[in-house]
């Protein structure tokens, strides 16, 4: 049992578009043919030699990895450096690498939303959430009998996408009327006569991104010579469910208690539970975030959250939001609390395409801290 290459990445970028990654990130696919088949898939956070090692002796064929093996520009990737080495073995054992970096953090069951599920958040929502990507709608105007490869030509360059649906479109049929002057190619009607065509109006909406090729794809599929179209920019379709980080509520509890559940939800590691605040602080709502988190703490300065669980917190940041009043915090292992997503994109993978792959998480722990005294 196989899968493409592509089938699989596409899925994956379904769930986690590289085009919601930060402008600095490096996400999508790194190594592989996307022709190639796919019966293995190992999940990691980091895209390690040790992790590289284990694709290869378990015989992965795909390497799902949460931070970029190549976020740092480099001259080399000999097998004499860290990296050169990471991908040598990946391409000697035939395994190709994706990364969803930044992608991942944001989106519905994504790293942040993995952390908060994994340490028992409820009524979850984004600590700030994502606008929603600009759209248009495209209206065109084309013969009954040439409606279909046109709908299905825009759908193919990205329209009609609603939610979970795809092939998304409004038809209605119409009468036309032109004229062809001279000059003209008309591929029905001749020059000089006014001509009556029953039509179609056809509606698709596409991400405004999108739109040059879509209406490029309209145009190569249409019959007419001048197709005639409307392009309508819609309305800010407001916020999504997406965004960074998640806060949500627990059953009430104190400080010390919550922070033993986290310790016990997360992978053990050598950093274990740093706590600021109050231990005996009733705590009820909760917001996290997965990864480096230190940005979002004046945010959180004035909010009405218990407490905030995120890593690499900076001493003079945290004195400073501790001195403030504010949530208490938490500060747990960077690959922790990231490591949290791995089972659940691996699940979802599972629910997409049964039996098809064999799955698994990595097994190796990539904490850079190692041991503490």
């Amino acid at each position: 049992m196989s899968l493409p290459l592509g089938d699989v990445v596409q899925l994956l970028h379904t769930w986690y578009p590289p085009s919601t990654a930060e402008s600095w990130d490096a996400v999508g696919l790194v190594l592989g043919d996307p022709a190639d088949e796919v019966r293995k898939v190992l999940f990691a956070v980091d895209p390690s030699e040790a992790v590289a090692r284990e694709a290869a002796e378990w015989g992965a064929d795909l390497l799902v990895v949460h931070h970029p093996l190549f976020l740092s520009p480099v001259t080399s990737v000999a097998a004499t450096t860290p990296k050169g080495r990471t991908l040598s073995i990946l391409a000697k054992a035939g395994c190709a690498l994706l990364t969803a970096h930044t992608n991942a953090d944001q989106a519905v069951g994504g790293v942040s939303e993995a952390m908060a599920t994994a340490l028992g958040l409820s009524d979850l929502e984004p600590l700030i959430p994502a606008p929603m990507e600009p759209l248009d709608k495209l209206v065109v105007f084309v013969p009954a009998d040439a409606a279909a490869p046109v709908r299905a030509a825009m759908a193919d360059a990205g329209a009609g996408a609603i939610g979970h649906y795809d092939h998304c479109s409004f038809q209605a049929p119409g009468e036309a009327r032109f004229r062809p002057l001279e000059g003209a190619d008309p591929a029905i009607g001749t020059i000089g006569t006014i001509e009556v065509v029953a039509e179609e109006r056809l509606e698709m909406v596409l991400p405004r991104r999108l739109r040059t090729a879509v209406v490029s794809a309209m145009k190569a599929a249409h019959p007419y010579e001048e197709p005639a179209h409307d392009l309508v920019e819609l309305a800010d379709p407001g916020l999504t469910t997406t965004g960074t980080g998640r806060r949500g509520l627990v059953e009430p509890t104190t400080l010390t208690a919550f922070a033993e559940a986290v310790a016990a939800a997360l992978p053990a590691t050598a950093h274990g539970v740093r706590i600021a605040g109050d231990l005996d602080r009733e705590v009820r709502r909760v917001a996290v975030c997965g990864g480096a988190g230190d940005f979002l703490l004046d945010r959180l300065a004035g909010s009405d959250v218990d407490v905030y669980v995120t890593s690499d917190l900076r001493h003079h940041r945290a004195a400073e939001f501790v001195e403030q009043g504010g949530p208490a915090l938490l500060d747990v292992a960077h690959w922790a609390a990231e490591w949290t997503w791995l089972p659940v994109v691996e699940a979802r993978l599972v629910a997409a395409v049964g039996d098809t792959l064999e799955t698994r998480v990595s097994t190796v722990n990539t904490d850079p801290w190692t041991d503490r005294i």
